[in-house]
């Protein structure tokens, strides 16, 4: 039976995109269905990944000549928020356009609407000038993302109160900012507005905060905070959020668990980033057989494909990892399952990164998850205040640890926390697919001054502890 086309892809975000692109580059018929009228990309370019990191970047860089010049002033006294923003546009811009042109070049049509499975093989879109229509497909991939979920206590206002996205339209760097949440992408923002002079307070719900990082990377996140001024109060409940005309001030209110004391913060701009839900609720799957987890994301297989045959889903809206490197990858792989394209094997072993400052890093086992496995674990470190690299570039705060098996030598895990980790770290992910031992470190030169000398040194710590050598570890 002849259709329209042979795969529709309903969103353009990492997966969508890299979905569509495996498939034209075999000739296949796709369209792309994305829902925004303006951009294409999602999450990834517009309001997530690339817009963060640019301004981070923006960020960063005044920071570091701001701690070397020395100066009295705050950052945001000598640089608008406008200029850093206009760098994000730009960035963005060329992002938008990039993926664009490939889509044009491969031959990839494209649709703007909202998109709703009628059946296993039809796709209906309404589009934003009011028309309907109807495409028939051989297969199909549903990668809508992700949404925010909204706040309780509050109403987003996109004025005060902000979230992800309209925090992206301040005109200024406020003196004062609260962040309601503890989440990675809160802490990313936290630091890119401290980095500037702002002050910022995060509440957060919980009793810690990224408490999957390896615990003394951990230690040195924790010190970062300190050193830029981020105060993070832990288990904060927010009873309300609120203008007082009084005092002209924009105020927090919120209790700590097992107080009754009502707690009041003053602020400028507050920025809400809160949990997310996938994009299912208006996509149609009622009308098809396919299953959702208890949180709405859609379940899929190994090879990304839902419990009706002829869909696939990938990307945020399948849940965990929720990383836009892994949707590169699982909407590739889709396509190359409903084709029967030849596909390389790709590893499970996702390296993990946060973009704060400085930034995180860590791939594998942590050293008490490795205990927990059963290994018996010894540990190498290198600290960043000892790298030449690290003194040149003014971020000498740092820590590379690596989780080495006792017996075999071999690597189980890397764990970072400084300048360029989201870089460095896939020197030792690719070490661990290997399962190369920590001795690869030493028998390859590594370029110097660089940050990647920190996996030298951290390989010499370790197997010196091994193997007793040196008059530290043989006094113990």
């Amino acid at each position: 039976m002849s259709r329209d086309f042979d795969v529709i892809v309903v969103g353009s975000g990492p997966a969508g995109y890299s979905c569509s692109m495996q498939a034209a580059k075999y000739g296949k018929n796709v369209l792309v269905v994305e829902a925004s009228m303006d951009d294409f990309g999602g999450a990834w370019i517009n309001t997530g990944t690339v817009p963060s990191k640019a301004l981070r970047e923006a960020a960063y860089t005044i920071h570091k000549y701001h701690k070397l010049v020395e100066s009295d002033e705050k950052p945001f006294m000598k640089y608008r928020l406008n200029d850093l923003l206009k760098f994000k546009d730009g960035v963005q811009e060329q992002e938008n356009k990039s993926a664009k042109n490939y889509l044009i070049k491969n031959d990839v049509k494209t649709l703007r609407g909202y998109a709703t499975v009628i059946d296993p093989h039809t796709i209906e879109v309404k589009t934003h000038i009011g028309e309907t229509k109807r495409y028939t497909t051989d297969y199909m991939l549903l990668s809508t993302g992700s949404k925010p979920v909204p706040p309780t206590a509050f109403d987003i206002d996109h004025t005060t109160v902000r979230d992800i996205t309209s925090i992206l339209k301040l005109d200024h760097f406020p003196r004062r900012l609260t962040i309601i949440g503890a989440s990675v992408h809160a802490m990313e923002y936290a630091s890119i507005f401290t980095a500037m002079g702002t002050i910022v307070t995060i509440l957060n719900p919980n009793k810690g905060y990224l408490n999957f990082l390896d615990e003394e990377v951990h230690k040195v996140v924790e010190q970062s905070f300190e050193d830029l001024g981020i105060l993070i109060i832990n288990e904060a409940t927010i009873d309300g959020v609120g203008f007082n005309p009084l005092r002209n001030k924009t105020e927090v209110k919120y209790h700590i668990e097992n107080k009754d004391e009502l707690e009041v913060i003053e602020t400028e701009q507050v920025l809400y980033i809160g949990g997310r839900v996938p994009n299912t609720d208006k996509l149609g799957l009622e009308n098809v057989d396919t299953d959702v987890d208890e949180s709405g994301f859609i379940k899929v297989d190994d090879e990304y494909r839902t419990a009706c045959p002829s869909i696939f889903s990938a990307g945020d809206v399948i849940g965990y990892p929720s990383l836009a490197s892994a949707s590169f990858s699982q909407g590739r792989l889709a396509a190359c399952h409903m084709f029967d394209i030849p596909a390389a094997k790709v590893s499970s072993l996702i390296p993990f990164s946060i973009y704060t400052i400085p930034e995180t890093a860590s791939v594998g086992m942590t050293e008490q998850e490795a205990i927990d496995e059963g290994y018996e674990v010894t540990v190498g470190r290198a600290y960043f205040d000892n790298l030449t690299r690290a003194q040149i570039s003014s971020s000498s705060l740092g820590i590379l640890k690596l989780v080495i098996e006792t017996d075999t030598y071999k690597l189980l895990g890397v764990h970072i926390a400084g300048d360029k980790a989201s870089e460095i770290i896939h020197l030792g992910q690719s070490v661990i697919t290997s399962e190369e031992t920590v001795h690869f470190f030493i028998r390859n030169i590594i370029n110097y001054p660089t940050y990647s000398q920190a996996y030298r040194t951290a390989a010499f710590n370790g197997i010196n502890r091994i193997n007793k050598l040196g008059k530290k570890y043989q006094q113990k």
